[in-house]
């Protein structure tokens, strides 16, 4: 039992090294593989994916309960609703004033779509941001979500400052689609195919081609060989330097 357990996993080391060195000899292949791919999904991605640029405007929403004095609790009122405030800018009535003030073929679930708003932890600021294929609508919606929430803001929660931290700016870089990310991608997934193709095309390959396949997988031995004419070693020699001579390349 020993001795056989001994010889399933000297099988199993000897079929990995085989894969591992299949594997080597088409590493070129591979390698043209991947680089084929990263270049399509670059191409593709120059090609058929519109840019996208991102303009972001910050805002700080204060509750103040006197005009004069700032206190502890107005500061942790501000903070508890500032989800509220959130949610106030996402609201109908902010973005149809949006659309109606820019006259933007949108509709309230379209501009929803290009816009989020995010709110640092533990502070009153919230984040205003909007995807645009054109950088300066981009910049324009941002800053009239702004001033429309503002107005929204302080006649809903009844307070007294919206103030502006940063107007929106005009961006100058796409934040998306990420031409190397895509072209990473497209090399790794070239690379996988290919090996995944090269591995299959060996492992469903039965035939024997070897003496030693002959005495592995029929366990039977070979009573003699037949040599190979000058015609195939010329042949064989010939493919041989062929190898030898892609692998210096």
């Amino acid at each position: 039992m020993e001795q056989q357990n001994l010889q399933d996993n000297t099988d199993i080391e000897i079929d990995v090294l085989e894969l591992f060195h299949v594997l080597l000899n088409k590493f070129w292949i591979i390698l043209l593989a991947g680089i084929i791919a990263g270049l399509a999904f670059i191409g593709g991605t120059i090609l058929f994916i519109t840019p996208q640029y991102e303009s972001t405007t910050k805002m700080y929403v204060l509750s103040k309960q006197d005009n004069n004095t700032l206190t502890q609790q107005d500061m942790q009122t501000s903070l508890s609703l500032t989800k509220d405030y959130a949610e106030l800018i996402k609201s109908r009535t902010v973005t149809e004033g949006v659309i109606a003030q820019l006259n933007l073929d949108l509709t309230h679930e379209e501009l929803l779509k290009k816009m989020t708003v995010d709110s640092a932890t533990d502070t009153r600021i919230l984040s205003i941001t909007v995807t645009d294929a054109d950088p300066y609508e981009a910049c324009k919606i941002a800053n009239a979500i702004r001033d429309v929430a503002a107005n929204h803001i302080k006649n809903v929660m009844d307070i007294d400052a919206v103030n502006v931290v940063e107007t929106a700016n005009i961006p100058d870089q796409q934040s998306s689609p990420s031409i190397s990310k895509n072209g990473i991608i497209g090399v790794l997934l070239g690379v996988l195919l290919s090996v995944a193709i090269i591995l299959i095309a060996y492992i469903s390959n039965d035939t024997v081609k070897t003496q030693e396949d002959v005495e592995r997988y029929l366990g039977l031995s070979v009573l003699g060989t037949i040599p190979l004419t000058e015609t195939d070693r010329k042949k064989k020699k010939k493919k041989q330097k062929q190898k030898r001579a892609r692998g210096r390349r």
